[in-house]
């Protein structure tokens, strides 16, 4: 695999506290994936449910960089951010049952995590539809002078649209302060990128645009957090928008229903070699920077924590029926 960075486990910043909770977030968003794999096969999560296991480093790299005021939007495939953004674990699992404590009331589910609190600007479910949002949150930015960097992530299968090239067009015309973070899995649902994409390099679709762009390996947490804090920097520093493509791989199916038919089982194996947590594990150990009793700790802590949540989301209570009309429209 091509990458162009190439991250130490250290640098300036971060400490082991840092580090191990880069580790933490990791698992707890792993764990919270799986346990809800489960509630949706017994029934209890209705809807769609799209899985990020494998993609953990994406999400908890870059998150990293952003500060209190930053903006985040990204696609349907959400929890891995809302978790890395800090939004309520408890609630996020009541989402996804659809109970009146969920993060959006229980009215919006797996593919539409929302905390403004919190820079969490959503959750989107058309492909590419929030790319020109990002750009308005850009715009707004400057307009206003506050100075936010908007993180927009999509994944490769956006980039085929014509609302990405619109976007990246404005983008760069206005100047705006945009990381564009694209996720390619390599697939987009059950269509593999060559099948789909002319340009296999998703990175290369921002020079049209004269947009800088940088190609990183999306399995390494510090490889993404080194490649985003440049971008990051770049647009902090008003010099407009920047384009990521952070290579990764999904272990599971586009969604629960997704039967996995259209790749080799021997590739999936071979991209499970690599899983970030355990590659990230691994490197800590060797460093001499987790023993195996912090590993336990990590290990208990996040396993309490999605309990916990599951707990609350079960024990809280379905959204009323009146309710049923509500936030459908905005009322000014």
């Amino acid at each position: 695999m091509e990458a162009s960075t190439v991250a130490k486990i250290a640098g300036p910043g971060l400490d082991k506290k840092t580090l191990l909770n880069f580790l933490h977030q990791m698992l707890l968003i792993r764990k919270f994936e799986d346990k809800s794999g489960e509630l949706y096969a017994r029934g209890k999560i209705a809807g769609f449910l799209h899985l990020y296991n494998g993609q953990e480093a994406s999400a908890v790299g870059a998150i990293s960089t952003l500060a209190e005021h930053d903006l985040l939007i990204t696609h349907y495939r959400d929890h891995g951010y809302a978790i890395a953004r800090g939004l309520d674990l408890n609630r996020c699992m009541a989402e996804l049952l659809g109970k009146a404590t969920g993060i959006v009331k229980g009215h919006g589910g797996s593919m539409h995590f929302f905390d403004v609190s919190l820079g969490m600007l959503g959750g989107w479910a058309i492909v590419a539809g929030h790319l020109p949002l990002a750009v308005g949150l850009g715009l707004a930015s400057n307009y206003l002078g506050k100075q936010q960097v908007v993180l927009c992530v999509f994944g490769d299968g956006a980039t085929n649209n014509g609302y990405f090239h619109e976007a990246l067009n404005m983008a760069k015309l206005w100047k705006v302060p945009v990381v564009f973070l694209c996720e390619n899995n390599l697939y987009g649902m059950g269509t593999a990128v060559h099948r789909a994409s002319a340009t296999l390099e998703m990175s290369r679709k921002a020079a049209p645009h004269g947009i800088p762009a940088q190609r990183v390996d999306g399995m390494d947490v510090l490889a993404v957090r080194e490649a985003t804090t440049k971008a990051v920097e770049h647009a902090r520093r008003g010099d407009g928008p920047f384009f990521l493509e952070v290579l990764t791989y999904r272990f599971r199916g586009h969604s629960m229903a997704d039967p996995i038919l259209y790749r080799d089982k021997a590739e999936v194996e071979e991209w499970k070699q690599r899983d970030p947590i355990v590659i990230f594990r691994q490197r800590l150990e060797k460093e001499g920077l987790l023993s195996p009793q912090e590993m336990e700790q990590i290990e208990r802590e996040t396993d309490e924590l999605v309990v916990e949540a599951v707990r609350f989301a079960e024990e809280s209570p379905d959204p009323p029926l009146t309710d049923l009309y509500k936030d459908i429209y905005a009322d000014p």
